[in-house]
């Protein structure tokens, strides 16, 4: 039998297929089809026909379909996209019906009235490259059809496609209005003339990001390169933005040392990149967490929520800066760019600018006027200073006494070689204020009142071009300063600057909390943990006590706990779970609560629960300070050793004495303890030898310090026991920690005086 010859011809090839088809099925099978069955039937079918095109093969999603013409096959294209829209806007969004279109002008080889060859590969991989409601054609249909329909073409370059030898060029049509007549230069021409990438690929990443959500300037590869991340695997719902996660840069330097340039770049990176109001940027705290583990981009885009991923590396020798840098679809499985980047440490800042100017223009990225004004808006001149900076910044984050200390040189040299960095100023003032409330005072050897003071200064200087550190740190210092509401507005002046900043939103939840607003806090606290994912315990803390607030109690106790378990040296937590617990009647685990909080206050040097605590704690105002109170009322065991009788108090386990017996104690030179106030202690006398412990710093680490529990011990006050309840308290305290001699002298300072003993004078 003789074989007939191949039938080859030339033809206009139409590919479409519905985006997301089994997952539309999998949500409502008959539904789905029923939909797609319509919408071919009364879309596609009608402008085939009026187009002189033939379907030649059909899938469940999908058809192929040949014209003798490209410029019918763009138009019918068109018009099904239209026709398209306008179908959709009825349907919600989990529900719509969306085509990607791919057409081929190329060789087919006819089977009947089957057609097969390159010419219908290349159609249906520019259909898999389009977005949906997109179309994306071939370099030789788009010679067919540019001066012909007025339609805007982009030319996203050559396109490497599975089972095709050679890159593909493609353009993407533009339908809108805006892009008629248009044919956009592809963007790595305009890049091949930029040599710095520091913050300038943060452009190119927005640029892509954005587009690419939203139909400007898709870039996609052809097959996945690893196993895409699942969307319903992820911990988080994707946002309803373009997302991304930004990974901590490896450190390809010779030098070990320049670990904080390297991460300095990634979160410049990732600041420059948040504060793009369009897209959603993953925290530098959970990103960090990262660092140095060998993580798949899937990992990484399931337990961030996020479909994008940015990775690379910085190479740093002397001046001489190369980063390179790529983009991922962990949703798609496909690298969407990728670059190498060489530079001067010299220019950085004057590139950056150049090259986000050029990146917004080619783009047409629509930022906000607050954002132009921060794009075009310079750290410092002086790349020295930058450097000190980062220095200074690496430490600062560590946040412990002693890393705070070694910060504050480096910040201060920042700003000797450029005393109008704002961002600095900004960094000092966080690291004085955080030494001032934490009482870190003693290793930047100043006093208390001077790191305040220094705090303040660097504070005025960063708000004269303020960064969202300068108006966080701003609502911090308002909430130490009782000032709730002042607060509340820099915090949100922060988050207008940086709107994916979590410690903005944090501020905010603070501030509205401490203001009485706990309910209010909620939306800006949600909002701060999934930006900030791998949060840490303090999150936990806040969201305990916002739902303390709000009298959700057992919610509380869950949040608490959940805290502690994190972070065992948070007093806060203690003291509001006790409180809780105390709210719901639970009175053994609020004591339990107590004994650790104390416990740990001791281990740190700091008084034990008591009343005056609770008067001086940072809370949100007299309605939450007495609602904590409240809950702690029945919870102190000393509480029930203490009973008043015929007007005066008894402490069960104590010895009570009169003046004549205090005095032989006193000549047996057992201890005394002066249990008053400071002010009262310096301007009154005393008896001779006592040791002054003032009740709010009154622990069981400062008593033991003092005597044995098995030794004789007295405590009294300045006045008798009708006036004075401090050292009542006291010895019911000691009594509870085990102290087993104490000696309650309630006549005190006034029945010593009436007695004639001796004194001792201020």
């Amino acid at each position: 039998m003789v074989e007939e010859p191949v039938q080859r011809r030339l033809a206009a090839i139409l590919a479409a297929d519905v985006r997301g088809y089994g997952r539309l099925v999998r949500a409502d099978e008959e539904g789905t089809l029923s939909a797609v069955r319509s919408d071919i039937a009364e879309t596609f079918d009608p402008c085939i026909k009026a187009h002189n095109g033939r379907i030649f093969k059909t899938m469940g999603d999908g058809l192929l379909v040949e014209f003798a013409s490209v410029v019918d096959a763009v138009r019918c294209a068109v018009d099904v996209q239209h026709a398209m829209t306008d179908r959709n806007a009825d349907r919600a969004e989990d529900h719509k019906i969306e085509f990607r279109i791919g057409i081929n002008l190329g060789d087919v080889v006819t089977e009947g009235d089957d057609l097969h060859g390159d010419g219908v590969i290349v159609a249906t991989r520019l259909e898999g490259l389009a977005e949906p409601g997109g179309i994306w054609i071939s370099g030789s249909a788009f010679e067919q059809v540019r001066d012909k329909l007025e339609v805007g073409f982009e030319d996203t370059g050559d396109q490497q496609v599975k089972n095709i030898d050679r890159p593909v060029r493609a353009y993407r049509v533009v339908l809108d209005a805006v892009g008629q007549g248009r044919i956009y230069t592809p963007l790595a021409t305009r890049l091949k003339r930029l040599k710095w990438p520091a913050v300038a690929f943060v452009a190119v990443i927005a640029a892509l990001v954005v587009a690419r959500q939203f139909g400007v300037f898709p870039i996609r590869e052809a097959t996945p390169e690893f196993d895409p991340a699942s969307v319903e695997r992820m911990a988080f719902a994707l946002p309803d933005k373009p997302s991304i996660a930004v990974l901590p840069f490896n450190n390809m330097s010779d030098d070990p040392a320049q670990e904080y340039f390297v991460d300095g770049i990634t979160e410049d990176l990732i600041t420059d990149l948040s504060k793009v109001s369009a897209l959603f940027v993953v925290a530098r705290n959970s990103v960090f967490t990262y660092k140095g583990r060998p993580v798949k981009v899937q990992q990484v885009a399931e337990e961030l929520g996020v479909r994008y991923v940015l990775e690379g590396s910085v190479r740093r020798a002397g001046d001489q800066v190369r980063i390179n840098a790529q983009l991922i679809d962990a949703v798609s499985g496909g690298h969407l760019w990728a670059d190498r980047y060489d530079g001067s440490t010299a220019n950085v800042f004057e590139l950056q600018d150049q090259v986000t100017r050029t990146i917004v223009a080619a783009l047409e990225v629509n930022l906000t006027a607050r954002e132009q004004d921060a794009r075009t808006r310079k750290q410092s001149d002086n790349p020295q200073a930058y450097d000190a900076f980062l220095q200074g910044w690496e430490l600062l984050q560590q946040f412990t006494p002693q890393s705070i200390a070694a910060a504050v040189p480096r910040l201060e040299r920042a700003l000797d070689l450029d005393p109008d960095y704002s961002r600095a100023h900004a960094a000092l003032a966080a690291a004085y204020l955080e030494a001032w409330r934490n009482r870190w005072v003693k290793q930047l050897g100043l006093s208390y009142l001077g790191t305040a003071r220094k705090a303040k200064h660097h504070l005025e200087l960063a708000l004269v071009r303020p960064t969202p550190l300068a108006h966080q740190t701003a609502a911090k210092l308002a909430i130490a300063q009782n000032r709730p509401e002042d607060a509340i507005s820099e915090s949100e002046r922060a988050i207008a600057l940086d709107p994916n900043d979590p410690a903005g939103y944090i501020a905010l939840a603070t501030s509205m909390i401490y203001a009485g607003n706990a309910e209010q806090a909620e939306p800006a606290l949600e909002k701060a943990m999934r930006l900030n994912p791998h949060h840490g315990p303090d999150y936990l803390v806040l969201l305990g006590q916002m739902r303390f607030d709000m009298e959700r109690y057992e919610d509380a106790v869950k949040t608490l706990q959940s805290a502690i378990v994190r972070n065992p040296g948070s007093d806060t937590a203690l003291l509001y779970l006790a409180s809780a617990y105390g709210h719901l009647g639970q009175k053994k685990q609020a004591e339990e609560a107590i004994e650790s909080f104390n416990q740990l206050r001791q281990s740190q040097d700091l008084s034990s629960f008591n009343q005056g605590i609770i008067d001086h704690w940072p809370v949100g105002g007299t309605a939450e300070r007495e609602r904590l109170a409240a809950g702690l009322t029945d919870v102190e065991p000393w509480r029930d050793l203490l009973s008043r009788e015929a007007g005066r108090f008894v402490v069960k386990g104590a010895k009570r004495i009169d003046t004549q017996k205090a005095k032989s104690l006193h000549d047996r030179n057992v201890v005394f303890i002066d249990i008053r106030s400071n002010r009262d202690w310096r301007q009154e006398d005393h008896i001779p030898g006592a040791i002054h412990l003032e009740l709010p710093k009154f622990n069981r680490v400062s008593l033991s310090a003092i005597v044995a529990k098995d030794r004789e011990i007295v405590f009294y006050c300045s006045n008798n026991t009708n006036f004075c309840t401090f050292s009542a308290q006291a010895t019911a305290m000691a009594i509870s920690w085990g102290f087993t001699s104490v000696y309650f002298f309630a006549e005190g300072m006034n029945g010593w005086r009436s007695a004639g003993f001796p004194v001792e004078g201020p």
